[in-house]
C-alpha cells in the first residue's frame, strides 16, 4: 500500500441494556444532538461537529467495577470530559443522573458513574506547554 487511507474516529461506543436510556443521559449531560436513532443503536454528536458518542444494545451487559478489583468485571474504557469548573460540572452531572464514585484518584479529577455503571471522569484542563522540537521522542 503506497499511502494510508483516510480514517476518522466517528464515535466510541458504549454498550448498555437500553441504549436509548443511556443516550438520553449523555444527551442531557453533554447537550449533544441525537443524529441516529435505531432500535438497538443511538448516536450523539456535538452541536459544532466532531467525534460523537454511540450506544448499542448489549443484553449481557455487566457494569464494570470502579476501582478495579480481582474477580470483578473490569472497565475496558472510560470517557474523559474536560470542564471549566469541577463543582458546577459535578452538580450538573448528578442532576442528570450520575453518581459520584466512592473512590477519587486525584483532586483535579472527579470520577462519576453513569446510570448503567460506566465510569467517566470530569477534569480540569492542564496548561499546555509548547513541545520542544529538539527534545526528541
Amino acid at each position: 500500500m503506497s499511502h494510508r487511507p483516510h480514517m476518522a474516529l466517528s464515535a466510541p461506543v458504549l454498550d448498555a441494556p437500553d441504549p436509548h436510556a443511556l443516550a438520553a443521559f449523555y444527551r442531557r449531560l453533554l447537550g449533544w444532538t441525537v443524529v441516529q436513532d435505531e432500535p438497538h443503536w443511538v448516536k450523539l454528536r456535538p452541536p459544532n461537529g466532531g467525534t460523537g458518542l454511540s450506544f448499542q444494545t448489549e443484553p449481557l451487559y455487566k457494569a464494570p467495577t470502579w476501582p478495579a478489583s480481582a474477580g470483578t468485571q473490569q472497565m475496558m474504557a472510560h470517557l474523559d470530559i474536560e470542564v471549566d469548573d469541577l463543582d458546577v460540572a459535578g452538580e450538573h452531572a448528578e442532576a442528570t443522573g450520575a453518581v459520584l464514585a466512592d473512590f477519587q484518584p486525584d483532586e483535579d479529577v472527579r470520577v462519576y458513574i453513569d446510570p448503567v455503571g460506566h465510569p467517566f471522569c470530569l477534569f480540569l484542563p492542564e496548561p499546555e506547554e509548547p513541545l520542544d522540537p529538539d527534545a526528541g521522542p
